[in-house]
This record gives C-alpha cells, sequence and structure tokens, in this order.
C-alpha cells in the first residue's frame, strides 16, 4: 500500500524537477545576449551550431554505432547551398534552411550505401576520403561556388520591430532552430527508430533476429546525421556571412568527432558540452601561443578519456558514484568491533559462570554416561 502512495509522489517530484530545470536553462538563454558583450553573444551562437551538427554525430556515432569521419563535409554541403541560394539566386535567408536540410538528407541516404557492406575503420576511411575530396571539388566549381575566393552573402538582419541588435537577433534565430533540432533528435530516439538503432549498434545479428531492417535504418542514421549537419552548415552560413573550400576541409570532420566523444557519446546533453568544447577551448588557448590551440586540445581530450572515460556528460555520475562508494566504505571501516560483542555476549556468559563450570571431579562428570552406551543395571 505504501509502494502505490509513493509512487505518484515520486512522478511528480521528478516532474517538478524537470520543469525548474527547464525555467532555468529558458531563463538563462534568454538573458544571455543582454547580459555579454557581442562578441562573447557570436561565441555562444556558435556553440549552438556546433551542438546542432554534434546532435547529428551522435545519432550516427554514439546512438547507432557507426563511425564518420566525413561529417564536416555534410557541414560544407549545408553552409554552400545556403550560401548559393542567397548568392545566386537571391533567396531569403528562411528558405534556405528546408532546402539544405533536405538536399543534406538525400545526400546522406546516398552516401549510407556504403555503410550497408562497411563497418569499423573502414567506413571511418571511406566517410573520411568524402570530407577531403570536397575542398578541391568546391575551388573547381568556381562558376557556382566562388572557388578559392569563396562567396560573401548578407547576414541574417534583424526586424524593425524587434529592437535587438543584430548579433542578438540571430542568437534568438539560432537558439529557436537549436531546441527545435535538439528536440527532433530526442523525439527520435525515444521512437521506434531510436530503439532500432540501438538494437543495430548492441547486437546486428540480435536485432535482424527481432525484426529489425539492418539496411533500412543503418541508411536512415546516415541521412538523419547529414540533415542535422546541413542545418548546422545553413546556420554558419547565416551567422558568418562567407564561405570558403578552406574553412571545411577534413580537421572540421575530425574536430566534430573529437568533440563530440569529449561531451560524451549516447548522451543528449553531450553534444552541447562537446559543442562548448570545440569552440571555446582552441579561442582561449590561442591567446597563449599560434601552436598553442593543438596542443591543448589534445591534451585536453587524452586528460578527458582518462578522468572521464564516458565524456563531460558522464563526469557527474562518476564522481557522485566515487564519492558514494568512499562514504561506504569509510563507513564500514569506523564501525566499532564492540558493537559485535553483544549477540556472542550470552554465549560467553553461558559458559563462564562457576556453577557451568564441569571439572573431572564433579559427580556430574563421573556419573555422566558416554553417548550410545548401554543402559545401567541395578548391580553396577
Amino acid at each position: 500500500m505504501s509502494t502505490i502512495t509513493a509512487a505518484p509522489g515520486t512522478v511528480r517530484a521528478r516532474r517538478l524537477r524537470a520543469a525548474l530545470t527547464v525555467l532555468l536553462a529558458v531563463a538563462v538563454a534568454v538573458g544571455t545576449p543582454f547580459y555579454f558583450a557581442p562578441f562573447q553573444v557570436f561565441q555562444v551562437t556558435m556553440v549552438l551550431e556546433y551542438a546542432v551538427a554534434l546532435a547529428g554525430l551522435n545519432l550516427l556515432v554514439g546512438f547507432g554505432g557507426q563511425i564518420s569521419l566525413g561529417h564536416g563535409a555534410f557541414f560544407a554541403a549545408g553552409a554552400y547551398t545556403a550560401a548559393v541560394m542567397l548568392d545566386r539566386y537571391d533567396t531569403g535567408h528562411l528558405a534556405t534552411l528546408p532546402v539544405a536540410a533536405a538536399g543534406c538528407f538525400l545526400l546522406g541516404l546516398g552516401f549510407g550505401v556504403p555503410a550497408l557492406r562497411l563497418r569499423g575503420l573502414y567506413l571511418a576511411l571511406v566517410t573520411l576520403s568524402f570530407a577531403v575530396f570536397l575542398p578541391p571539388l568546391l575551388k573547381r566549381l568556381e562558376p557556382v561556388t566562388g572557388g578559392s575566393m569563396g562567396l560573401t552573402v548578407d547576414k541574417l538582419q534583424p526586424p524593425a520591430w524587434s529592437g535587438l541588435a543584430e548579433d542578438q537577433w540571430m542568437y534568438f534565430v539560432v537558439l529557436a532552430v537549436t531546441a527545435a533540432a535538439l528536440l527532433l533528435a530526442r523525439n527520435l530516439l525515444r521512437s521506434r527508430v531510436g530503439r532500432a538503432l540501438r538494437a543495430v549498434r548492441d547486437d546486428e545479428s540480435a536485432a535482424e533476429v527481432m525484426g529489425v531492417r539492418l539496411s533500412l535504418h543503418k541508411t536512415l542514421a546516415f541521412a538523419w546525421s547529414a540533415m542535422f549537419a546541413g542545418v548546422a552548415g545553413c546556420l554558419y552560413t547565416w551567422v558568418i556571412g562567407f564561405v570558403s573550400p578552406d574553412s571545411f576541409s577534413s580537421v572540421l570532420s575530425i574536430t566534430l568527432l573529437a568533440g563530440l566523444v569529449v561531451g560524451g557519446l549516447a548522451s543528449l546533453y553531450g553534444p552541447l558540452l562537446g559543442a562548448a568544447f570545440v569552440m571555446y577551448v582552441p579561442s582561449v588557448s590561442q591567446d597563449l601561443s599560434e601552436a598553442a590551440p593543438g596542443v591543448v586540445f589534445g591534451l585536453l581530450i587524452i586528460t578527458v578519456m582518462f578522468v572521464a572515460p564516458t565524456g563531460l556528460a558522464g563526469l557527474p555520475g562518476r564522481v557522485l558514484g566515487a564519492v558514494s562508494r568512499r562514504l561506504v566504505t569509510t563507513a564500514l571501516d569506523r564501525t566499532p568491533d564492540a558493537e559485535c560483542a553483544p549477540d556472542a555476549e550470552p554465549e560467553s556468559r553461558a559458559g563462564s559462570g562457576p556453577s557451568a563450570t564441569l571439572t573431572a571431579a564433579d559427580p556430574a562428570v563421573v556419573d555422566a554416561e558416554p553417548v550410545g552406551a548401554p543402559p545401567r543395571t541395578e548391580k553396577e
């Protein structure tokens, strides 16, 4: 009866904590552009963009169990789609977002075909080749992409009724798109698609026996991942206002994968933490030396992998688990031996009193019959 009455209270408490967390996050997100300087607002905006790209990569790597080193190529495809539409066809900024998402989704479907026959390092090399040859290809398509000089487009300007500065308006637009993307990723993972991805990641043979179509879900994993990357690339064009092939080298793909691993694979909060790592670590270390970003980035990755193998998202759980185990061990070590004495005291007292002690000269001992002896007669 107590279990039945306690369950609603527990659920209500969890919902209350979740609601308070959401309200606090919304308050911090809304107040950020009014509290920080324009450059800092720009940095937070870039963190949100990278979070969208890492959310898609998390679907593929963290929950799908497939390795991709070509995610930067999908990012570049979305960025150039938006830039070409704005520069060549003079479309509106908002019209470029669905086109970039749909184009990268179809590109991911086509690129997901090799995933049906390749896995592990072989799949990683194939995806890396896509990220390697795309920048030279963009330079060759000069009539469309602008070649090595790239394309310069207008940034998204705030409407007059908003009363916001350019960086503030851009922040809120990117924040809305990021929130929608993260919500979509969350719903995907809680749907049948997400359960199928986890099953394929854990054991492909068992998943196939359970009725999961491996070819369909592996291809869809690439498609969804590419779509998120294309949306992030479109936001990049809106914020920066300039794209060039050198901005999307293969280093970007490796950086995104490293950021996801540092943030936490198969975690809903991992993409946000990984995006902050990707954005702020090179920016802060750049102030030390021109060669510092790469060194600091590599050292921090090694440190995080030793301290938190599950990423920054799993670090609080590891710390709480270690602290709780330490407290339990300390409590057991400090338990006095006297607490166990009362349990053994009756036995010791029963055999220690003078009336209970028997000696060889005691009549009770002399007259005692051996176990199993025949009964005595009157003559004996």
